[in-house]
């Protein structure tokens, strides 16, 4: 009975101590959504399960292994079990409704989590390789995604190439994208600040870079940024640069090429038109219309020298009118 009272004890502070330490070593991130709450909830309980668990194992076995253990100048045999049916049917029947609980709870959780409100906000989602596209119901277009706080959201998302995954950490749930399919996905910010979305799916060669700011306000200031973007909206529409300008930031061109100088997957665009470019079987070519066009038409007809490895993505939607627009675009970037 000694034994069973010890081995009771350490399993209790086992336990207790493998859950703080998970806790420490694993922080989560800070909760940003009404669906982190359950979510985190439920880790919770799990984490608790899972560390009574180890210690139930490990606690038993080590003290087995310490306290029983064949001493010096035994050499005798152990005693000899048969087996316990009674014991047998206890780790049956306990883990089975151990399981059906954690499904039940699970279950709940999962229906508290994707809960509808007929009043929210629709963005659709573009994933695309390696950026991301945020369209609101009134037509405005950006590559970061702006929302309210206290206010749902239904993200319908989809992929214009390869499978996707949206996450934001601090929100906890996660959808994938898919080529010809809507998915959605429902989030409730709770907290202003600013966060990153990431693509969770390998999705090819420049994944790690697939980031896009997520910028969580109150109304007003919502309200603000989206009346600033319909005036822009509308005054870009006007000339061919500010078309090209949208059609930059739809097509997800700033995933490659930068509009600073700084390096990137492909060649920065700052003050490329009209200069010399150099290629890589060592010819250089001027940067004018003709180039720039067959450039975005057939992107591996001429390469740039340093970026040989690189395969940038061909864009057949796109019509001549808007490879002008896109090119009148580049030449304001000096």
């Amino acid at each position: 009975m000694l034994h069973f009272l010890v081995v009771g004890i350490l399993v209790i502070v086992v336990a207790i101590l493998a859950y703080f330490g998970v806790n420490i070593l694993w922080a989560m991130p800070v909760e940003a959504s009404m669906q982190a709450v359950p979510i985190d909830w439920l880790w919770n309980i799990q984490l608790i399960v899972m560390s009574f668990l180890f210690a139930l194992i490990v606690v038993p076995m080590v003290y087995s292994l310490i306290v029983f253990r064949r001493r010096k100048g035994e050499t005798g045999e152990g005693e000899h079990f048969e087996g316990n049916t009674k014991l047998e049917i206890g780790w049956t029947i306990v883990p089975l409704i151990a399981v059906i609980t954690m499904a039940y709870i699970g279950a709940g959780n999962l229906a508290s989590v994707r809960r509808a409100d007929p009043d929210a906000v629709v963005v659709n989602v573009t994933g695309i390789q390696w950026s991301w596209k945020f369209e609101y119901e009134n037509g405005v277009v950006s590559d970061e995604l702006h929302l309210p706080v206290g206010k749902q959201v239904d993200l319908k998302m989809t992929s214009k190439d390869v499978i996707h995954s949206f996450w934001v950490p601090e929100f906890r749930v996660k959808q994938d994208l898919v080529p010809g399919r809507i998915t959605e996905l429902r989030i409730t910010p709770t907290l202003i600040g600013n966060y990153q979305v990431r693509c969770a799916e390998l999705c090819g060669t420049s994944h790690s870079y697939m980031r896009k700011p997520v910028i969580i306000t109150s109304q007003s200031d919502f309200d603000v940024w989206m009346d600033e973007q319909v005036a822009l909206s509308l005054e870009a529409a006007d000339t061919p640069e500010g078309r090209g300008k949208l059609l930059v930031a739809n097509n997800g061109c700033a995933a490659c090429h930068s509009i600073d100088g700084s390096a990137g997957i492909g060649p920065t665009w700052l003050r490329l038109a009209g200069s010399q470019v150099e290629l890589s079987n060592g010819t250089t070519v001027v940067a004018n219309d003709d180039y720039l066009t067959e450039s975005i038409k057939s992107p591996q007809a001429k390469i740039v020298a340093g970026f040989e490895n690189q395969q940038m993505l061909q864009f057949d939607s796109l019509t001549d009118e808007n490879i002008a627009d896109i090119i009148a675009y580049i030449k304001t970037l000096r």
